[in-house]
């Protein structure tokens, strides 16, 4: 960092035996926690030893996609097609360049949105192990100045490297729906028993719950819908090294309980996970000692396995804040473990 004077310390603790039976992620977890919020541990604790009863949680890797998205602006509207075909025409120069920034990134696609007399240009990219916000940032402006200095025949006038368009670092319905990051989806299902006995409240009582926080949710024009994953998100980056400000766009998810006989089936889906195992904090020695934790420092599929390993917490902090909810603990709790 510029202008560096010390290091801030924070509380650390940690969650778990956090059961996990993913794409990627495979066994028993001990999960790092920087925070300064009281139950927040106990709470996520809570809910990793309830899934861990119940054969643990489900996780699924759907991809891992990362973009940057510049504008590029003309002077007449009906400057854009023969601009959007050159893009096309010479797409494999375009990828050539973006990726001669990066030993790890590798451009998917260009994806093309006109707008008024401008041309959005989302470039889409697999970032391997690392979170990527920088390495597309460098790629893109790469590729936007080899457009600019060997495409000269149809080039506009102006263009910024960032168009907002990809919501980076902001909660957007386009990252909820197509993701940004890695998408990963959690998922488990635990007897009417077992919630009597840890969360106090029967698998009813929760999907009632439900019910009524989804029309709280609806009337407040949330975006997703959960309890908290915030919360969870904000404690696990700053454990690991990962860019806290990305807890905005990653917090949005959908998570939804439902009764699979007499058992409670929860799933808590995550598409924008903006996390990496490599770069930026995660050379810091503690953030570095708690990826070795969770046995993600570096090496193939690190990133996702860490993807998979956030989800997963963040559906065991949801499950547990949910019947304390319900069961009408969460006052009592805050005040006797939160102070």
């Amino acid at each position: 960092i510029e202008n560096h004077v010390g290091y801030a310390g924070l509380p650390l603790s940690v969650a778990g035996p956090l059961k996990i039976e993913g794409t990627y992620a495979q066994g028993n977890f001990y999960v790092p926690l920087a925070t300064v919020e009281g139950t927040l541990s106990l709470s996520m604790t809570r809910g990793c030893y309830l899934t861990h009863l119940a054969g643990g949680i489900k996780t699924t890797h759907v991809k891992q996609e990362l973009s940057r998205a510049p504008v590029f602006r003309f002077d007449e509207v009906g400057e854009m097609a023969p601009f959007m075909d050159l893009i096309d025409a010479h797409y494999d120069e375009i990828k050539a360049a973006a990726e001669r920034t990066t030993r790890h990134g590798k451009l998917l696609r260009i994806e093309k949105h006109p707008i008024h007399n401008r041309v959005i240009l989302d470039f889409i990219y697999h970032t391997g192990e690392a979170a990527g916000q920088n390495m597309v940032t460098m790629s893109t402006d790469a590729a936007c100045r080899f457009i600019v200095e060997n495409l000269s025949s149809s080039v506009p006038h102006r263009y910024l490297l960032e168009s907002n368009f990809n919501a980076d670092k902001n909660p957007a319905h386009r990252s909820l729906i197509s993701g940004r990051g890695h998408h990963v989806i959690g998922s488990f299902q635990i007897s009417d028993r077992l919630c009597r006995k840890l969360l106090r409240v029967g698998v009813d009582d929760l999907l009632e719950a439900c019910t009524e926080m989804q029309l709280g949710s609806q009337l407040t024009g949330m975006l997703g819908f959960n309890l908290h994953n915030a919360n969870a998100l904000a404690a696990l980056y700053l454990a690991l090294g990962q860019d806290v400000a990305c807890v905005a766009e990653n917090a949005i998810g959908i998570g939804t309980y439902e009764k699979r006989g007499d058992d409670l089936y929860g799933t808590l889906s995550m598409p924008s996970l903006t996390v990496g195992t490599v770069g930026g904090a995660t050379r810091l020695h503690a953030q570095k000692a708690n990826l070795e934790l969770v046995d993600c420092a570096g090496g193939e599929n690190s990133s996702r396995k860490l993807a998979e390993i956030v989800c997963a917490a963040a559906l065991a902090l949801e499950l547990s804040l949910g019947g304390a909810i319900v069961s009408n603990e969460f006052a009592r709790a805050h005040a006797k473990f939160g102070r």
